[in-house]
């Protein structure tokens, strides 16, 4: 959020912190008499973006003000999600998709889905869009760099064609980075101010916060782990886009370690790579009790924890967050066998390892509140 200029911003931005918050409060942290403060809430209530609560014991900010869209582009799915002025989410849907079909189809399915939630929107106010991705940003030009689970998405400006097309700001971001904005904003780790969000779907990747804020690194590439190395003998082997972590520690990782070790389980499926990329079946077979399912999963989840490790002792975090769909394929087996590689390698310093709050909607959630960011931005600057 900027940085507040007058007594009216200040008093604005605390609003839209918490949401709602008494009077008393609201005086304690902008530092204003009540009747002065009483004055600036009376010019944000005039100007529809605020309102007096229980009598006036309390502000809060007016959900009715405008709407924002917040959505997430997996590989394998789109999550649209239309939310009010306060973050909470009035409409949402999803849509599977074919990646690959290439970046035009892609777009033009975002677009439409965009459309249709301003459709439920009806007559009120747009305010801005965010979208995460999987793939590290461009920010000062909108683009995608390389999202190497969708075939063709490289420099991509996938910001600039929704810009032009819906004429409102629009904001992109990494879609682990989203997850851990999400998490710092309304999961496991609120009020936690230097934690690592890893990210376990198709591919893999993660979100580092320091200091109570997203770290993007010189060029948007921190918390790319998906091209980690954990073996040193393998340090000159190609393992093309995905790199050696992520040919193993992810979705289409285990399906091709299962398809290996089990032999395909899935004739009769439908075919695509998003289906051939899709590990449900190996985490199926290791819930009905076969061993070689099993002895995948506890491999994978090995090479996970050496990840992991490698991540605490370079940032020293106070927490890790998992998320995406295979945290929750094998969670008890997950989190034991990471807690057991962690504490062997890192034994001092091992933060705690839990699962997202938000599950699949972590990245949808950091969506949604970037959009209010930009849009509680906007406002800020008009308010003199």
């Amino acid at each position: 959020m900027l940085k507040p200029e007058n007594a009216l911003q200040r008093v604005f931005q605390e609003c839209a912190k918490w949401g709602e918050i008494s009077m008393r409060a609201l005086a304690g942290a902008v530092a204003l008499r009540p009747s002065t403060l009483e004055a600036k809430v009376r010019v944000l209530q005039h100007r529809g973006l605020a309102e007096f609560l229980d009598g006036r014991a309390r502000v809060g900010l007016n959900a009715g003000f405008g709407y924002v869209v917040g959505i997430d582009l997996g590989a394998s799915h789109l999550h649209f999600a239309l939310a009010d002025f306060r973050g909470e989410t009035t409409k949402d849907a999803t849509i599977k998709i074919r990646p690959e079909d290439g970046p035009r189809k892609l777009i033009s399915q975002i677009k439409e889905g965009t459309r249709d939630l301003i459709a439920a929107a009806g007559k009120r106010r747009l305010l801005a869009l965010a979208i995460g991705v999987p793939s590290a940003v461009d920010a000062e030009h909108g683009a995608v760099a390389l999202a190497n689970n969708l075939p063709g998405w490289k420099d991509i400006h996938l910001g600039r064609e929704l810009k032009k097309e819906f004429r409102l700001p629009v904001f992109m971001e990494n879609d682990a980075n989203m997850a851990a904005i999400g998490e710092h904003w309304r999961g496991v780790a609120q009020g936690v101010d230097n934690f690592v969000f890893i990210a376990l779907g198709t591919g893999i990747g993660s979100g580092v916060f320091i200091d109570g804020k997203l770290y993007r690194g010189c060029s948007g590439w921190a918390g790319e782990v998906f091209r980690m190395n954990i073996e040193w003998q393998d340090w000159e082997k190609d393992f093309g886009d995905s790199g050696q972590l992520e040919s193993y520690v992810s979705g289409m990782g285990i399906a091709a370690e299962g398809r290996k070790v089990l032999g395909s389980l899935t004739q009769g499926a439908p075919s695509g790579l998003a289906q051939e990329r899709d590990a449900y079946w190996v985490f199926e077979a290791c819930r009905q009790g076969n061993p070689q399912a099993g002895a995948v999963l506890e491999k994978i989840f090995t090479m996970l924890g050496v990840g992991v490790a490698n991540v605490v002792a370079i940032l020293n975090p106070e927490l890790i967050v998992l998320g995406g769909g295979i945290a929750k394929g094998a969670p008890d087996m997950m989190l034991a066998t990471l807690d057991r590689v962690v504490r062997r390698l890192q034994k001092d310093v091992t933060p705690p390892i839990k699962l997202s709050a938000l599950e699949d909607k972590a990245q949808t959630f950091g969506a949604i509140c970037s959009a209010l960011t930009v849009a509680q931005e906007a406002v800020v600057r008009r308010l003199r």
